[in-house]
């Protein structure tokens, strides 16, 4: 049996572990592709662009990793699927499957706000290592002639809490240069309230949100659709126009190119339809999990907020998927439970532990806490992480993060 992986990030890694604790080499055949040959822990992209990590402190290289587990790595990216006749074709060659795992992650849908960038406009985004890189950059540039800052989410975004991690982080920088009289901050989001985070909000989020941007002259505006960006201005749809020197806006994703693409696999934004056990909808061979998932909005809101995936969140979709893949070879029984949720949000000089589950309201448990222990636990959590997973370890079911 041939078990195909597409993409090493979260769902990859987790679900190629998974799979080879619970089947030996004699039992399947593991084989990860991924565009990417070095595993970065993406959470910790909001350090990257402020200066406080680099690339290398936050990442690994897979090969080694990945042989020490008896699974095969490809370095390479994946053009098409064809499912009909179980092939995956990438810019390396043709390979085919019993069972394939979509584990591919997003495309930052750019093209939906004139000006999205880095790459395609003067926006700064934190959705990928090079985005991150080049925001750190623009921010050193701005700090020798600083000016108003606008920062936020695109219409249709999902990945809600970097842009607050970001804009908490830059404005304790500001206040220990004493630059922070000379940076008006504006912050522009889709949420119909601060904290919706695309789920309904969490707890007590939004009144400490509110708070805690009042508190610091963060001026904030809820049901923003940002229409246009230049390099000196936002725009929002409804006529309002920010001036900004620095603007760090997160852009709605997408599925990518590979999947959109292929025939019958995707949804029209090219995200994966799956079932309760992470099977696609109509081939029965295929699993997919994580970003490349596609999950309909918790609530219609005045201006689209996607439903987010977070690591946490990726890292269960991916086990549950690998244990059900594993049940059909071993005869055991299938799981599939809701998804809950536990992160930190630096913001700066502390943090807040937000905890949800399951993610999707009603809730059994929702947790919303403050302090600099939070802080701390973040980053041991990030060396912790990159410690394990390097060695061929999960964490997933370990500790929430």
């Amino acid at each position: 049996m041939k078990i195909l992986i597409l993409g090493a990030s979260f769902g990859g890694i987790t679900t190629a572990y998974e799979l080879r604790k619970r089947l030996s080499p004699r039992q399947c055949e593991i084989m990860v592709i991924a565009k990417d040959p070095r595993f970065t822990f993406i959470p910790s992209l909001p350090w990257v662009a402020l200066g406080s990590r680099s690339l290398d402190q936050i990442s690994f290289d897979l090969a080694g990793t990945f042989d020490r587990k008896e699974i095969e790595f490809v370095h390479a990216g994946v053009t098409r699927i064809e499912p009909e006749s179980r092939q995956v074709l990438t810019d390396a060659g043709q390979y085919p499957y019993d069972v394939l795992v979509i584990a591919t992650g997003h495309r930052s849908a750019n093209e939906a706000v004139p000006g999205l960038g880095p790459f395609d406009g003067p926006a700064h985004s934190l959705m990928s290592p090079p985005e991150a890189e080049e925001a750190r950059e623009a921010l050193r540039t701005f700090l020798d002639a600083p000016g108003p800052m606008v920062m936020g989410c695109a219409p249709g975004a999902s990945c809600i809490g970097p842009a607050y991690e970001f804009v908490f982080q830059v404005d304790y920088l500001l206040r220990r240069r004493r630059m922070r009289h000379r940076v008006p901050i504006a912050f522009v989001t889709p949420e119909p309230f601060l904290g919706h985070f695309g789920v309904g909000g969490i707890g007590k989020a939004r009144q400490f949100l509110e708070g805690e941007f009042e508190q610091r002259d963060i001026r904030y505006f809820t049901s923003a659709a940002v229409s246009k960006i230049t390099g000196s201005a936002v725009e929002l749809a409804d006529g309002a126009t920010f001036e900004s020197a620095f603007s760090l806006i997160i852009p709605p994703l997408a599925g990518v190119k590979a999947i959109a693409e292929s025939p019958d696999l995707g949804n029209p934004k090219g995200f994966v339809p799956v079932d309760e056990n992470y099977r696609h909808q109509t081939f029965s061979d295929i699993y997919a999990v994580g970003v490349a998932v596609a999950f309909p909005p918790v609530d219609e809101t005045p201006v689209p907020v996607n439903f987010p995936k977070t690591g946490h969140m990726t890292e269960q979709m991916a086990a549950m998927a690998a244990h059900n893949i594993a049940a059909e070879v071993l005869g055991d029984g299938k799981i599939a439970r809701p998804l809950h949720a536990e992160c930190i949000l630096d913001m700066g000089d502390r943090a807040a532990l937000i905890k949800a589950d399951p993610f999707r309201p009603p809730r059994n448990v929702a947790r919303f806490s403050e302090g600099r222990r939070w802080l701390w636990a973040k980053k041991a959590f990030e060396r912790y992480y990159l410690w394990k997973t390097g060695r061929g370890k999960t964490v997933a079911g370990e500790w929430g993060w």
